[in-house]
């Protein structure tokens, strides 16, 4: 990397994408494009933000002074729709999209400031953040499905991975509880189906994408938008806004807050709890596939407990 201010040899997203080819040759070319595309905006560069394993990400200045993000993503599916999604919420909950390059899947958006991730707002309860995190995900999933859209469908996607779930535990054989694997697979293909409402989910819905900003007091940012059943948006909002897991009472406080989340989202807590399982249960078998069976079946311990305290 030839600028160690734009390219500093730690920053997360050179040493992940080293791993496999694809990511070797993509970041081969990163920086002739950053430049590409700084010219072709007329940017000022800041360093990079340090998160983020597969995005470089960056402030910028535009001509006129404006304070942006410069996003340069390596070309995966999940990343795919990011522009047409941030197109479709207008800036309603969401980040505006300033301008977009498909074909270097690069995209400039509006900076949120502070930028404070909700996950880590200071001096607010979990349950006070979890009602903030649903107030975006309400503006979120207002916004109508367009005729036109392209975008992957949650049924399809999920339908995919309950069949990747299926041959991972029989290829495997991981020792995980066949029985709740099952279930898993099965609730992939049928929560879709029995929605009472279709939305554009955000897809990766955990306190980390949630910023605080000037125009809203709080954004999403880094969607891999899909459209479907909105219940499949919430369950990273409630693992991660805390470790609910880890109370003195888990089965209790997870159940309050399911209850919570589903009160404010006008969603029913049961299928939220159904979405939890089946999310759980597919992440477990990919973290086998790479590797990591103890942690998966750590996730599966998850996945019981909170089907116990939904009373699945």
């Amino acid at each position: 990397m030839s600028d160690p201010v734009l390219f500093p040899p730690g920053l997360p997203v050179l040493t992940e994408m080293r791993v496999h080819a694809s990511g070797r040759a993509w970041l081969a070319e990163l920086p002739a494009l950053v430049e590409k595309l700084r010219a072709r905006w007329s940017l000022r560069l800041g360093a990079p933000f340090a998160g983020g394993s597969c995005s470089w990400v960056a402030p910028a200045r535009l001509p006129d002074g404006t304070r942006a993000v410069f996003k340069v993503t390596w070309p995966h599916r999940e990343a795919a729709g990011e522009a047409e999604g941030l197109r479709n919420w207008a800036g309603r909950g969401a980040v505006r999209l300033l301008d977009h390059d498909p074909g270097h899947h690069a995209l400039l958006l509006e900076r949120c400031e502070p930028g404070t991730e909700l996950g880590a707002a200071g001096g607010l309860g979990a349950e006070h953040r979890l009602r903030l995190g649903a107030e975006v995900l309400r503006e979120l999933w207002r916004a109508p499905v367009p005729r036109d859209c392209s975008l992957e469908r949650v049924a399809d996607v999920c339908a995919e991975w309950a069949d990747l779930v299926e041959e991972r535990m029989a290829r495997l054989r991981p020792g995980y509880d066949p029985g709740l694997v099952a279930h898993g697979a099965r609730l992939l293909r049928e929560l879709p189906g029995s929605a009472a409402r279709e939305a554009v989910v955000h897809g990766d819905f955990n306190p980390g994408n949630v910023l605080a900003a000037g125009r809203r007091p709080w954004l999403a940012i880094d969607a891999k938008p899909m459209t479907g059943d909105p219940g499949y948006d919430p369950f990273p909002l409630l693992e991660q806004i805390d470790d609910p897991f880890a109370a003195a009472d888990p089965h209790r406080t997870v159940a309050h807050r399911l209850a919570l989340l589903a009160g404010e989202l006008g969603e029913d807590t049961d299928r939220l709890a159904a979405w939890a399982v089946a999310r759980l249960v597919e992440e477990a078998l990919w973290r086998a596939e790479h590797g990591r069976a103890p942690y998966g079946a750590q996730l599966l311990g998850k996945a019981r407990l909170l089907g116990d305290a939904a009373g699945l």
